[in-house]
């Protein structure tokens, strides 16, 4: 991938430089430490593009949340992980579409799993398959002073809502504590983001369509197979979606 990494700390762009290095040597690694020089790399002031932004949020001048949302109104903006000292920010970035938000020190087993998560999102790694759970695949779920499996066949999609992640299947709601981006690596074969809050089963989905939604307006949402509403799609995940339906 084509990575540029955006940090007043030269200290900490050599430190991601170098863990990216470890992830994979083929990365071609750019740097930048100020908006006005990201801006310049990606493309607006004659850089070249880039696939994936790692970006620091508190630098001097323009932030970098503010960075972000001047990148989301791209022509095609490529992902964005931020990388801070400071993890009060996780709403607002995951608001803007952020693919991943690590905390420095990043640990290499983390930074591992942000690009393998750019990756799927970019469609550059082998496209993932809708996978048939297997018989014994299941949530356990607790509720009410009881435990319950619910077979992972049956769940249709799971949605972030405050502090729970929602179980949803045809008949049913459950709520869970677990975090949705730990559901995510544990059950990426048979569920796909397709939003910031919101992953669904791949072996359900049925059709992309143009959709209005109150909050975001004109976009996109996916239609599941034993559910009447369609649910939303963030912009960057349009293409992953499509992908899937083809697949």
């Amino acid at each position: 991938m084509r990575i540029l990494i955006v940090d007043d700390e030269a200290l900490a762009r050599s430190r991601l430089r170098t863990l990216l290095g470890d992830c994979d040597a083929r990365h071609q690694v750019m740097e930048a430490a100020h908006a006005g020089e990201a801006l310049a790399r990606l493309g607006i002031s004659g850089g070249r593009a880039v696939d994936l932004v790692l970006l620091d949020i508190h630098m001097p001048g323009q932030d970098g949340l503010a960075l972000a949302h001047q990148i989301q109104g791209l022509p095609h903006p490529p992902a964005i992980v931020f990388v801070t000292a400071h993890a009060d920010h996780a709403l607002s970035a995951f608001e803007l579409d952020a693919v991943d938000y690590l905390t420095k020190p990043v640990r290499l087993q983390r930074l591992q799993q942000a690009l393998a998560k750019v990756q799927r999102t970019l469609g550059q790694g082998a496209p993932a398959q809708a996978v048939q759970p297997a018989e014994g695949e299941a949530l356990l779920i607790q509720e009410r002073g009881r435990t319950e499996r619910v077979p992972l066949a049956e769940v249709l999609y799971l949605r972030a809502e405050q502090k729970y992640v929602t179980v949803r299947t045809a008949t049913r709601s459950f709520v869970v504590d677990d975090a949705l981006s730990e559901l995510e690596a544990r059950h990426a074969a048979h569920f796909l983001r397709v939003h910031r809050s919101t992953l669904v089963a791949r072996r359900a989905m049925r059709a992309l369509e143009r959709h209005y939604d109150a909050d975001e307006g004109e976009g996109w949402a996916v239609r599941l197979h034993g559910l009447t509403e369609p649910l939303p799609v963030s912009r960057r995940q349009v293409a992953a979606v499509r992908e899937a339906l083809a697949g």
